[in-house]
């Protein structure tokens, strides 16, 4: 599914900020990239959304290698992934419906498949009712809601996660976990960078950690914390 081989990442200033990682992520896994601020949990995900080039090493994506992968090919390549950030990057001028049938329009999805498709994505993530109101009406959690729905519509093998909870209060941000978990329980792969450090010692998923560019630690169930 994800596959990094001996992969290294150096900045036009010198800086490493990924260096020789090694790992592999299965379908149908759940896994938290964790680190400190400037670790290189960013970068990771960046080089995996191809918003990055590796300085060396390969990453294989779906059993194809994105290495050297055309531009003009990389947006076909995203269409695999749903990707939910901190931020949430709503339209505000479009409907929480049209938010989510944006990312149909722009891959070309038949206005059939669009009606069809959005309703049973907000219903998903509980926003069934809230399909007419427009971000700036809706809370934090509500509109992380509506992101994830967005990053769902097309029917991803996988979801990138980065800091999704950053925003929100901790009730909320286990509303969006759990969220997740059912996702990952379909069977999508999720992969998500995140300093919740309650989050991952609750879960008990995969936990890759990064340090200075270098990954220091794969635990196949661990905490947020080495030993834990």
């Amino acid at each position: 599914m994800i596959e990094f081989r001996n992969v290294s990442k150096l900045y036009g200033t010198g800086t490493e900020a990924v260096h020789d990682a090694t790992f592999s992520i299965d379908k149908g896994e759940f896994a938290f990239l964790v680190g400190s601020s400037g670790s290189g949990k960013s970068t990771l995900i960046k080089l995996i959304l191809k918003e990055e080039e590796v300085s060396d090493g390969n990453i294989i994506i779906n059993g194809k290698d994105i290495t050297f992968l055309k531009p003009r090919r990389v947006p076909y390549l995203r269409r695999s992934m749903g990707v939910v950030f901190q931020d949430f990057r709503l339209l505000p001028d479009k409907t929480v419906y049209e938010n989510v049938a944006f990312a149909m329009y722009i891959v070309k999805a038949t206005p059939k498949h669009i009606r069809r498709q959005v309703p049973m994505v907000l219903s998903l993530v509980g926003l069934s009712n809230k399909a007419k109101m427009y971000p700036n009406e809706l809370s934090g959690g509500e509109q992380q809601r509506v992101a994830l729905a967005r990053a769902l519509v097309n029917n991803p093998s996988m979801i990138i996660a980065d800091e999704p909870t950053g925003n929100l209060d901790p009730e909320t941000a286990w509303d969006i976990m759990n969220l997740l978990n059912e996702i990952n329980a379909r069977g999508t792969t999720v992969v998500m960078a995140t300093h919740a450090k309650d989050i991952v010692d609750k879960m008990k998923k995969r936990v890759i950690e990064i340090s200075n560019g270098v990954i220091i630690r794969d635990d196949k169930k661990g905490g947020y914390d080495s030993g834990k």
